[in-house]
């Protein structure tokens, strides 16, 4: 790789305080930092590592945030999250071994049912009504958490949004299913992020850079979140699933 240019490096800062501050809330915002880091010259591979490493620190940033702010319900999250952590590090193992570009039609058409729902489901997601887990749902749970996870370290688009829909289907408001999708979305990064770091598949100069501003964008995404409400998220929600239809439409044709 060459030497990148001051104008490039700038790219990769906003490019990936951008990315960030979508991604810290709905997931979505590899579709801004993948693009960056290719238009700066890194191969497919280390371009998606890269972006892990970058990924990582923004979705910890954000997780952090809403943490702190009381909108992760741990009792919840702390079962699911091996259960994420192993799903993405055979995600990211299988990766190696079998392409991922069959997935494409399945994700268009699930990110199409979640809008529709959404839409439809004009007061979903304005409070909580989740209590606890049954047997059934814990388990149910569970293997979504593991299955959304392997996908994340597999292909990856539109992961935050399959996270945040099934936490409303749990019963969750918009601002606590963000929350704690952001909690599972940064353990599956962090376990793809390892393995791609074993397979020599990131550029640390560029993915800590990128990485940085991530964080900036990340912090005052995921604030600007919790203090709107369901007010920006919901929008925001439906954008990302559009966004990324789009965007696995177009890599379809």
């Amino acid at each position: 790789m060459e030497h990148l240019s001051f104008g490039m490096l700038l790219f990769i800062v906003l490019g990936g305080f951008a990315a960030a501050f979508i991604d810290s809330v709905v997931g979505g915002g590899g579709l801004v930092s993948v693009p960056v880091l290719l238009t700066a010259g890194l191969p497919p591979a280390a371009a998606l590592g890269t972006n892990k490493l970058a990924g990582t620190l923004s979705s910890l940033t954000s997780a952090v945030s809403f943490f702190s702010s009381g909108h992760i319900d741990i009792r919840t999250v702390r079962g699911l999250i091996p259960l994420s952590l192993l799903g993405a590090a055979v995600g990211t193992l299988t990766l190696r071994q079998v392409p991922s570009g069959f997935l494409k039609p399945l994700v268009v058409a699930m990110l199409a049912l979640i809008a529709l729902y959404t839409l439809m489901r004009r007061d979903w997601g304005d409070r909580a009504t989740f209590t606890r887990f049954t047997s059934g749902t814990a388990w149910l749970t569970g293997t979504v958490a593991f299955a959304l996870g392997f996908y994340d370290g597999f292909f990856g688009p539109g992961t935050g949004s399959f996270l945040i829909f099934a936490f409303l289907l749990l019963g969750f408001d918009f601002v606590k299913a963000a929350g704690n999708a952001k909690a599972l979305n940064f353990s599956s990064n962090l376990a793809s992020l390892v393995t791609f770091l074993a397979l020599g598949s990131v550029h640390y100069g560029v993915g800590l850079l990128m990485g940085a501003s991530m964080i900036a964008g990340a912090w005052i995404g995921s604030r600007f979140a919790i203090r709107r409400g369901r007010a920006y998220i919901k929008p925001l929600f439906l954008t990302v699933c559009v966004l990324l239809i789009g965007k696995q439409v177009c890599d379809l044709l």
